[in-house]
């Protein structure tokens, strides 16, 4: 079992619990309680805050000591990478969540944020806490409900120190374009045509084929 700590450059910071390299729960240092990745694992066992803050206050002690008594460089500022799409298949009319997925965060401070139609949103968002990777990373998720509109469109607005410049994801529902009622009768009357015109030429066929057999027949018989 892997217990993991992070901390953001901020006063609070971030305390996980993983096994084998997934998170079952982390401690929200603000609201002083424990947030299950599942619900139902809080029915199997519980987790005290105050280990989880003990155990940052004692983290960042020692990462103290470690920087006094040696040399270190600052870390490099990472470029994220930044996706956006939808939770389910867009159906118009039928409610939905799109999810921003940043990859690759270090150090773990960003300010994501959602637009729709040009006009920030601040309703019907939630985040993830920050997901430690094997590469010393990060991953984070925002997601945003909505109600898929042929003429609407979203974009995920991602801010960090490795970006020069906010990093602006665009997305709109790709809606097929309906099929007019004229090219739906040609695209008929070609498919039949075509139908209609390989019965011709196999019936012709099928008559040469026994004319040839007939006319082969008479001269073996003369």
């Amino acid at each position: 079992m892997e217990v993991k700590t992070s901390w953001t450059y901020g006063a609070s910071g971030q305390f996980t619990f993983e096994f084998d390299g997934d998170e079952l729960f982390y401690v929200d240092l603000g609201k002083k309680e424990t947030v299950w990745r599942l619900p139902e694992f809080s029915n199997i066992t519980k987790f005290e805050v105050q280990s989880a803050l003990r155990n940052i206050v004692m983290s960042k002690r020692n990462l103290d000591i470690l920087i006094k008594n040696s040399s270190f460089t600052p870390a490099t500022n990472e470029i994220p990478e930044v996706a956006v799409f939808p939770k389910s298949s867009v159906v118009l009319g039928i409610p939905n969540t799109l999810i921003c997925q940043v990859d690759n965060i270090f150090p773990p401070v960003i300010n994501i944020t959602w637009f729709y139609k040009g006009h920030f949103v601040a309703e019907g968002i939630a985040e993830t806490t920050f997901y430690p990777k094997s590469d010393h990373s990060f991953l984070k998720f925002s997601y945003l409900t909505f109600l898929p509109a042929s003429e609407d469109f979203y974009d995920c607005r991602v801010e960090h120190w490795g970006l020069e410049e906010p990093l602006v994801k665009h997305w709109e529902p790709e809606i097929p374009t309906p099929t007019s009622e004229l090219t739906e009768t040609v695209v008929c009357a070609l498919g039949l045509a075509m139908g209609l015109m390989g019965i011709v030429v196999g019936t012709v066929l099928i008559l040469r084929v026994r004319c040839l057999g007939a006319a082969s027949r008479r001269r073996r018989a003369m």
